[in-house]
């Protein structure tokens, strides 16, 4: 996987370069920003719902699932994890992803079931609810490729 190279120097607006793709994350005016660019958060649900309609997709071609089209509309909201009593652990907030899901196609019942018990199963999924582990360092600059 190419790496990501991120550059901010002026305001919050940010250029983001993955292999030969260049895009912008910035900040709505309400936080600072010139908003004309998705926010980070907005990137991240956009990032969630490419890689679950893309691994639904994948998987119903494997099977050769009539699966036409997938639609859907993702948001989140932070809690606080004393007011979220499904939550037991230890952290201070708790995110709860909520996903509306339309699939297009002549599909059964069992298919569009098994579809989305595999969607919780794409890549970015499981960044987001295994463990992951940090390593930060500043540098005076980064290394050339």
């Amino acid at each position: 996987m190419p790496k990501t190279h991120v550059t901010l120097f002026d305001g919050y607006r940010t250029t983001i370069t993955s292999g030969s793709h260049i895009t912008h994350a910035d900040e709505p005016l309400s936080a600072g920003g010139t908003d004309l660019a998705p926010s980070p958060t907005e990137m991240l649900m956009g990032a969630l719902g490419s890689c679950i309609a893309m691994t639904m997709k994948m998987y119903a071609e494997r099977k050769g699932w009539p699966l036409e089209g997938v639609e859907m509309e993702l948001d989140f909201e932070r809690f606080s994890s004393q007011d979220y009593p499904a939550y037991k652990g230890t952290e201070q907030f708790v995110h709860e992803i909520r996903e509306q899901i339309v699939l297009h196609g002549d599909l059964s019942e069992e298919q569009k079931l098994r579809l989305l018990e595999i969607a919780k199963k794409c890549p970015v999924s499981r960044v987001i609810e295994l463990p992951t582990f940090w390593q930060q360092m500043v540098v005076d600059d980064l290394p050339e490729e």
